[in-house]
C-alpha cells in the first residue's frame, strides 16, 4: 500500500460513513461536525461575496470545502469544467458563472442527498449549462478528453484510491487542460490507528497523505504542477484539532496542467 494506493481500511464501512455525514451536510448543515461549513467558512477562503450572492443560499449552507483555487482555475467562458465530489453544487455554481451559458459544468457525487439537494436547485435556476450525476470519483463516466477543467474540493483526500482518482481525471481531461483542486494533506505520514479510523477518515483527517506523495500521484498521472498554495483551513473537533497538530495537517489549493501528448 502506498500513502496514494489502496487504503488499509473496510472501504465498505468508510462509503457508509462518508455518505451518511455528507448525507447530514446536505440536509443539516448547522449541526456539527469535525469541519466548518458555509458562507464564513467560504469567504474566510478567499470566496469573493458579491459572486457568492450569485449563488443559491442553500448551497453555500452545504458547502464543507476546505479552499480556494478559482484564482488558479482561470476558467473561461465558453470552458467544459467537471467537479469531483460536487456535493449540494456551491463549486459547481461557482464555475457556472464563469464559464457562461456557452460553457458546461458536471458535477459528480456519490452522495444522494447532496445530488437532490443540487439539482433540485439547479432547477430552481433554470441553470441548463449545469448537470449533476451519481457516480464514483475513481470511476468517471465520462469520455476521454471531454473537459478543460477538472476541479475538486476537499474530497480526494476520502477516496481510498487516489492514484485512480487522478489517472481518471488524466484521462476525461484534453490534453493542456488543467486540474485546480483544494485538498487536505499533511507533513508527517499518519500512524495506523489513525489511517484505520473511519470517523476521521470521512472527516477529512484519516485518509490524508504527506504532501509530497500527494504531488508524485499528480506527476506521475501525466500532469506537471504548477502552482500550490496553503489555505486558512482549520478544523474544529479535539480530536481532529490533536491530529491536524501532531501531524501537521493542513489544506492546500494547487494547480496542475496535463502534459501534451508526445
Amino acid at each position: 500500500m502506498t500513502a496514494t494506493g489502496p487504503a488499509p481500511i473496510d472501504t465498505d464501512e468508510l462509503l457508509r460513513q462518508v455518505t451518511e455525514m455528507y448525507r447530514a451536510v446536505a440536509e443539516t448543515p448547522h449541526q456539527g461536525f469535525h469541519f466548518e461549513t458555509g458562507r464564513d467558512l467560504a469567504e474566510r477562503l478567499g470566496y469573493p461575496p458579491d459572486q457568492l450572492d450569485h449563488i443559491p443560499p442553500e448551497a453555500v449552507d452545504s458547502f464543507a470545502g476546505v479552499g480556494y483555487f478559482f484564482d488558479l482555475a482561470d476558467l473561461q467562458p465558453g470552458e467544459q469544467v467537471l467537479d469531483l465530489g460536487s456535493g449540494s453544487g456551491m463549486d459547481a455554481f461557482f464555475a457556472a458563472l464563469a464559464v457562461g451559458p456557452e460553457g458546461q459544468v458536471d458535477g459528480l457525487d456519490m452522495t444522494q442527498a447532496q445530488l437532490d439537494k443540487a439539482e433540485s436547485l439547479r432547477a430552481q435556476r433554470e441553470l441548463d449549462h449545469v448537470r449533476f450525476h451519481n457516480g464514483r470519483i475513481e470511476q468517471l463516466p465520462f469520455e476521454p478528453a471531454s473537459f478543460d477543467v477538472v476541479i475538486s474540493n476537499g474530497v480526494i483526500n476520502l477516496a481510498p484510491d487516489k492514484a485512480a482518482v487522478f489517472a481518471e481525471a488524466a484521462r476525461v481531461l484534453r490534453p493542456g487542460g488543467r486540474l485546480a483542486i483544494a485538498d487536505i494533506v499533511t507533513d508527517e505520514p499518519l500512524t495506523e490507528a489513525i489511517v484505520c479510523d473511519v470517523d476521521l477518515w470521512a472527516s477529512c483527517i484519516g485518509g490524508a497523505p504527506q504532501e509530497r506523495t500527494y504531488r508524485e500521484a499528480i506527476t506521475t498521472s501525466g500532469f506537471r504542477v504548477e502552482v500550490t498554495k496553503t489555505n486558512p483551513y482549520r478544523f474544529l473537533s479535539d480530536q481532529a484539532i490533536s491530529a491536524s497538530e501532531a501531524f501537521g495537517v493542513h489544506s492546500v489549493s494547487l494547480l496542475a496542467t496535463k502534459e501534451e501528448a508526445a
